[in-house]
């Protein structure tokens, strides 16, 4: 790919970023995007063939400018099941305010705009993925509490991690993410980790 397509490329990735965050979602077109990007639509769309590419796409690129794999790696490299879900949670509480701008946007636009539920539902998708692989690591050592399946366990953490209780814990209740993260932890050895 020539340098100048990968520049256009990035270009319209990062409008599309900045127009998600100050938009929340709502009205983020084809056409915004081109002329935020200063292209034309039709180049938007040799880039993207439509909408719901484009926001995929971006979800991703926000996990590559913030290095995901790297900082995943504590996590996936854990010595052990309770390792692994601690480090999980707390790469992730602390990952969600840096993607919360494009996250509240795609969660905001969800129920009335197709592709940017598709988008959310992937990255939500790859969010299971690793709650899956921290049960999975706690059963492996033998420690998931007993009464748990291993997916009734992802259910649940999947399902306390999300972004809108990171939300509301944050916002709502005036927890600081530090707080988030801690308490986090502690709910989650407490429910999954067999003593």
């Amino acid at each position: 790919m020539s340098s100048e397509i990968v520049e256009t490329r990035i270009r319209i990735l990062e409008a599309t970023v900045r127009m998600l965050e100050e938009h929340g979602g709502r009205g983020v077109r084809m056409g915004d995007i081109a002329k935020e990007s200063g292209i034309s639509r039709q180049a938007v769309y040799l880039h993207f063939a439509s909408r719901a590419e484009l926001l995929d796409a971006t979800t991703k690129y926000r996990d590559e400018i913030l290095d995901l794999d790297r900082r995943l790696a504590p996590s996936r490299a854990a010595k052990s099941g309770v390792e692994r879900l601690a480090l999980y949670i707390e790469f992730w509480g602390n990952y969600i305010p840096e993607i919360y701008g494009v996250a509240k946007a795609l969660l905001l636009a969800q129920d009335t705009d197709e592709a940017a539920a598709a988008a959310w539902q992937a990255r939500m998708l790859v969010m299971r993925d690793g709650c899956r692989a921290a049960i999975d690591a706690l059963h492996s050592d033998g420690r998931l509490a007993p009464g748990w399946t291993q997916k009734r366990a992802t259910d649940v953490l999947w399902t306390m991690l999300l972004v809108p209780n990171w939300e509301n814990l944050t916002g709502e209740c005036g927890w600081s993410n530090q707080q988030y993260v801690r308490w986090m932890k502690t709910v989650a050895e407490r429910t999954f980790v067999k003593e």
